[in-house]
């Protein structure tokens, strides 16, 4: 197996009213992708809340967010799915406007598409974090540390 490369991730927590902020793709089944938190790739010399906040705004069309608290860091390893560890940055983010339950949004360009990603945004209970996909969900407790 070739050796494996790391990158760095920013994901984000996005709580409001006891609610988690998760999506999904609307390309592709829950069974490949599941359900997400807003993520994606820290860029060289961007800093991990720069990134997260960047990535949350591209992937969700919400604009009004903060930065509440970093939560802490985790590697994950994503093999099979390609021989790369993850070190994910995860934060704690808050949002300043209304929404409606659930939305639509895209991101026009990840780095890997020319094609727009499409994904459906909505609202769960934060006690149910748990079913986030590919380890997403392993800082949700902390959120309760409050």
């Amino acid at each position: 197996m070739p050796d494996k490369t790391v990158r760095d991730k920013a994901l984000c927590y996005i709580v409001q009213d006891g609610q988690l902020l998760v999506f999904r793709h609307l390309d592709y089944s829950y069974e490949e992708v599941g359900i997400q938190v807003p993520a994606g790739t820290v860029n060289p010399g961007e800093d991990p809340a720069s990134a997260a906040l960047r990535e949350a705004q591209e992937e969700t069309g919400l604009t009004q967010l903060t930065i509440v608290r970093k939560l802490g860091t985790v590697d994950y390893d994503i093999t099979p799915y390609r021989p790369e560890i993850q070190r994910r940055h995860i934060f704690q983010l808050a949002l300043h406007q209304d929404t409606p339950q659930r939305w639509t949004s895209q991101e026009d360009n990840d780095g890997t598409s020319q094609q727009p990603i499409r994904f459906e945004c909505f609202w769960i209970p934060l006690e149910h974090g748990h079913v986030l996909q590919a380890g997403q969900g392993a800082l949700v407790s902390r959120l309760f540390d409050e």
